[in-house]
């Protein structure tokens, strides 16, 4: 049985919604209605999220200098960041939280498009929404998702600009190993669509689309902080 079987009522429940929508409105239509409307549900963890996003980036001047301070004292550090965060009200996991919860919502919705339904029988433009990129036969096909992973790229490459941009703006942060080759995953959506039903590249398109216009919205007038929430 697969890990993800727990998630089948809730992929049942999401599954009944669009295919209640797709009676009024052609199915990749109804799979974006649906997906925007659980996005904008899930706002306020976003806003939750972008929130603490804004805490960490405000104190990580004072976070840097307290380990410049206490080098080689990590007893000494910890008491210092303890009373950094109780006097300043924050929390070094804030945001983290929110944006974990809504990680059910994106598994749900994987498995929904991923497990064969009803739903992977109709069509965008004539091509299923079951079918795979390596199962394209004709030009209509490929203009089909040629199209979708043009948008995905394009998505992509606002959020690689993006977490770029909160590079060069935290220079300590990049120049960290780990950090460095970050912005480079907001590519991966675009890698992951080839290896889904059209299906799953419409919503793949729809939520990364809805995440880098609901970032910018959130972190208007200041650049974010560089982490992996800013390539999702």
């Amino acid at each position: 049985m697969s890990v993800f079987a727990v998630l089948d009522p809730a992929v049942g429940l999401a599954h009944d919604v669009v295919a209640t929508l797709a009676q009024l409105m052609p199915t990749a239509a109804a799979i974006v209605l649906f997906t925007v409307c659980v996005r904008l549900a899930l706002h306020p963890l976003a806003r939750a999220a972008a929130r603490g996003e804004k805490s960490r980036a405000r104190l990580a001047p004072k976070i840097a200098e307290l380990n410049r301070k206490h080098k080689g004292r990590p007893e000494k550090l910890q008491a210092a960041l303890a009373e950094l965060y109780r006097e300043e009200k924050a929390s070094p996991f804030a945001g983290c939280l929110p944006m974990l919860v809504q990680i059910p919502f994106f598994s749900v919705m994987y498995r929904l498009f991923t497990t064969p339904n009803d739903l992977l029988g109709h069509t965008l433009f004539g091509v299923p929404l079951g079918l795979h990129v390596g199962g394209a036969q004709d030009v209509a096909q490929w203009v089909v998702f040629g199209a979708l992973y043009a948008g995905l790229a394009a998505v992509a490459f606002v959020n690689f600009r993006r977490a770029r941009r909160a590079q060069a703006a935290a220079p300590q942060q990049a120049a960290q190993p780990g950090l460095r080759f970050l912005p480079f995953l907001s590519f991966g959506t675009v890698l992951f669509a080839a290896l889904v039903p059209l299906a799953a590249a419409v919503y793949l398109l729809t939520t990364t689309a809805w995440s880098a216009a609901e970032r910018g919205w959130l972190h208007r007038g200041g650049g974010a902080p560089v982490s992996a929430v800013a390539l999702i």
